[in-house]
């Protein structure tokens, strides 16, 4: 029976309107002195992190609607709500996921008083040395697609990883390669999705026999070579969605040095037997799960919301190790 995650904070709120900001300060001077953390490319943090806690990613796709009743707090914006919200999300599944993940449609939504909550969001994910995502398929070129690695590799906003949507061409792609190279970030470019609309584009054949994602897949892998760590992973992944399952094996060995971002578990309909197929011996990629740990606590009646989240954490990680094992 998974128990609650040790050291997790409790659930009592915060005064309406006061920051975190103490918070942060107090966690980052040992963030600091973790020198070699700083210096390693992303990519070997996150392999790091998967092999100490599993592949876990959590998905903070935080709608207000997803607070539990009387959570929310009438003195605080909708804002304020969601981040208190995530902040018990985090602290309670820290110890048991590789990463977190925020996509930033949900905070936009909610205005300027939404975005404040992204960057808090990710401030605090950072202030604490774990890896974050921040979920923006981004697919501009040149001068926009500079503004955007700009914005999201540096200053309020700054994340470890962002990810890509490459339809423009690897110009698109490239204006992020200085923050690679000089900085260690990460990209995850989507390739081949989990959602059902894959099969309109992603899977037309070409003259040549190739899916247009193998297309994709092929010309970002190569791009991906200049970017290895030493992991032997690149710093330039792939989004493979975890719902369709036939050519798992095949995409796997086909991108070998290529770290993934699996989505698709869980709500989305993929299982810990069909994930596995997308690591190698457990490593590899980070699976994210979003609504499966934010709702988890309507699956588990009396169990605070955070120890639920953390909880189902714990089962999708030992799920997708049993299956790894029986590959």
């Amino acid at each position: 029976v998974c128990g609650p995650a040790p050291g997790r904070k409790g659930e009592g709120d915060r005064e309406a309107g006061c920051s975190y900001i103490s918070d942060v300060n107090a966690t980052m001077e040992p963030w600091k002195e973790k020198g070699r953390m700083m210096e390693m490319l992303q990519v070997d943090r996150l392999y790091e992190a998967v092999a100490q806690r599993g592949p876990v990613c959590v998905g903070l796709d935080t709608d207000p609607s997803y607070l539990p009743e009387g959570f929310a707090q009438p003195g605080r914006t909708a804002g304020e709500n969601v981040f208190f919200f995530n902040r018990e999300i985090i602290e309670a599944t820290k110890e048991a996921a590789a990463c977190f993940k925020v996509q930033i449609a949900y905070y936009e939504a909610l205005g300027l008083d939404g975005l404040r909550a992204y960057k808090d969001t990710v401030e605090y994910l950072r202030a604490q040395g774990l890896p974050v995502i921040a979920d923006v398929k981004r697919g501009d070129i040149a001068k926009t697609a500079e503004m955007y690695a700009r914005a999201h590799f540096t200053g309020e906003l700054e994340v470890d990883w962002m990810t890509l949507a490459p339809y423009m061409g690897l110009d698109s792609i490239e204006p992020y390669a200085q923050y690679m190279r000089e900085n260690g970030k990460g990209v995850f470019v989507l390739c081949r999705t989990s959602n059902p609309g894959a099969k309109d584009f992603e899977y037309e054949l070409l003259a040549d026999g190739r899916h247009v994602y193998d297309m994709v897949g092929d010309k970002l892998n190569a791009m991906g070579k200049a970017f290895l760590g030493e992991s032997g992973y690149s710093s330039l992944g792939l989004v493979i969605g975890g719902t369709h399952i036939e050519e798992a094996r095949q995409i796997r060995a086909r991108y070998r040095d290529s770290f993934f971002l699996i989505p698709g578990y869980g709500a989305q309909g993929g299982t810990a037997q069909d994930i596995a197929q997308y690591l190698s011996a457990g490593n590899g990629g980070v699976v994210n799960s979003s609504r499966g740990v934010l709702l988890a606590y309507k699956k588990q009646p009396g169990v605070p919301f955070a120890e639920a989240a953390y909880n189902e954490c714990v089962k999708m990680k030992e799920a997708i190790a049993h299956a790894c094992a029986e590959l």
